[in-house]
């Protein structure tokens, strides 16, 4: 590990925020991440705010939050907006619950039709096949 005086280089900063070294530059790219200046060095150096906001980029997206979402909940990380994050996760959490309910219908779907090939023996047609060409037909 380098040392902390002299900050992190990309590689580094990538592996403690436990991405890959295209991820920090395509959250640079995007403005999420900032870019810091070259020194004569020529090495950028990053500091641990730096692997704090990876991290939380990376936690916001697991929640299923778009990076345009993401940019504008860093936005409003100042400690006086969080009614207004508050609504950007409940619309999230409402768009998941919808998900959830035709996932749900999936699955009830699936599984009869699961069920109804078990239940046929012979020289039959499948009845999941003859559902979906059904579906294609109409």
């Amino acid at each position: 590990m380098e040392p902390a005086s002299q900050g992190l280089s990309i590689g580094a900063l990538a592996q403690a925020a436990g991405v890959h070294v295209e991820t920090i530059r395509f959250y640079q790219l995007k403005g999420l991440l900032r870019t810091p200046g070259r020194p004569a060095q020529g090495i950028r150096r990053y500091a641990a705010a730096d692997v704090a906001r990876v991290r939380f980029i990376k936690a916001a997206q697991r929640l299923g939050f778009s990076l345009e979402d993401v940019a504008h909940l860093l936005r409003l990380d100042d400690g006086t907006h969080c009614r207004e994050a508050a609504m950007l996760a409940s619309d999230r959490l409402a768009d998941v619950r919808a998900r959830l309910r035709d996932l749900q219908r999936m699955e009830s779907a699936l599984a009869a039709l699961v069920q109804a090939c078990d239940t046929r023996r012979g020289k039959v047609s499948c009845p999941l096949i003859g559902s979906l060409l059904q579906q294609v037909e109409a």
